[in-house]
């Protein structure tokens, strides 16, 4: 059943969108936001460096333990922006935390941004668009341990359910799944489909 109603059905037909993750992702903000994207009609694969891959799978935190494994469509370093029209960074503490010092996934991001594609984000994501410099002079919101670091950044961080700055959007935590689901689907739907052929 598509959670929107209807609403967005078909809304993102002939997109393809990118999640960038590695263990110790959160698996609401990975499968919820997957799930809603995959209802409107887009193509997902999940990416993930091979550090953080076990036997193509890599393992999601469900609030307070290990969550679930969640399967892999393809290897960071065989990932290139240009198949993409856009890219969601999730969160949790672990995984972007790992990512901010994986350059190859810094640089990942840093090829959406450069491009102007739409880039979502959740919760710790945003540690990820620090380090791709994606931040300055941007309106922001995240978990709220994240303030003085988005601030520190260049970012004007703000305690909103959703926030929509040009091609980003950001949420703060898992219970904002919901409205920042169908922003990111708004959003994404304007993006220009660019990408190369799979």
């Amino acid at each position: 059943m598509a959670i929107f109603n209807n609403e967005f059905q078909d809304k993102l037909k002939g997109k393809r969108v990118a999640i960038l993750a590695t263990e110790g992702v959160e698996e609401v903000e990975l499968t919820k936001p997957k799930k809603a994207l995959e209802d409107a009609g887009a193509k997902v694969d999940i990416i993930a460096p091979a550090s953080g891959i076990k036997s193509q799978h890599i393992k999601a935190w469900d609030v307070t333990d290990w969550g679930s494994t969640i399967k892999v469509d393809v290897e960071l370093s065989s990932a290139s922006s240009a198949k993409y029209d856009a890219l969601h960074l999730p969160g949790g503490v672990i995984n972007p935390d790992r990512l901010r010092i994986d350059p190859e996934a810094v640089e990942f991001v840093k090829s959406f941004i450069k491009e102007g594609k739409p880039v979502a984000s959740i919760c710790h994501g945003p540690w990820t668009l620090i380090e791709a410099d994606a931040v300055r002079g941007r309106t922001i919101t995240s978990w709220p341990s994240l303030k003085t670091d988005l601030r520190n950044a260049g970012a004007q961080w703000v305690d909103r359910e959703v926030v929509e700055d040009k091609n980003l959007v950001t949420s703060r935590k898992p219970d904002d799944i919901p409205a920042f689901n169908k922003a990111m689907i708004e959003l994404f739907s304007h993006s220009v489909a660019h990408h190369a052929a799979a």
